[in-house]
């Protein structure tokens, strides 16, 4: 089989605190915006790499969730434990420079951790948790 990531999707509170973070903050280009208010699916991904999205999708939103799963979801965001992703960064330094200076929640500076990746972490404006790594020091 020829598989490819495509999107990941994270779930957003607040789509235009979602699109100014993602465009403005990580420098994404935006795909797609559909919706109206609060219901938006925004796509976004980096700029020149049309082969890679992000989906930030309304929180809890579906005619199949219940409202207590509604509420669950929510409940989560609000700690930020329900959606996380993992980005790349050749410059660690500079994005967390650039992030951390555009207000984001720092959750962990950068860190070398014993198994040798170099990351560090914030939360989005709905409270997912991005951790930004640098690639791979042996990966050719």
């Amino acid at each position: 089989m020829d598989l490819t990531l495509h999107t990941s999707s994270l779930p957003h509170d607040d789509p235009d605190a979602a699109l100014a973070f993602y465009r403005d903050v990580l420098g994404f280009e935006v795909r797609r915006d559909v919706g109206r208010g609060r219901t938006r699916w925004i796509t976004v991904g980096p700029a020149g790499r049309p082969d890679t999205a992000l989906l930030l999708a309304p929180a809890a939103a579906g005619a199949s969730l219940t409202g207590a799963e509604r509420t669950t979801v929510l409940e989560m965001m609000a700690k930020g434990t329900f959606g996380r992703i993992v980005l790349a960064a050749r410059d660690l330094d500079a994005t967390f420079a650039r992030v951390q200076a555009a207000g984001a929640e720092v959750v962990q500076e950068p860190f070398l951790h014993p198994c040798g990746v170099r990351d560090c972490a914030f939360r989005d404006p709905a409270g997912n948790l991005l951790r930004i790594r640098e690639p791979d020091r042996d990966a050719g």
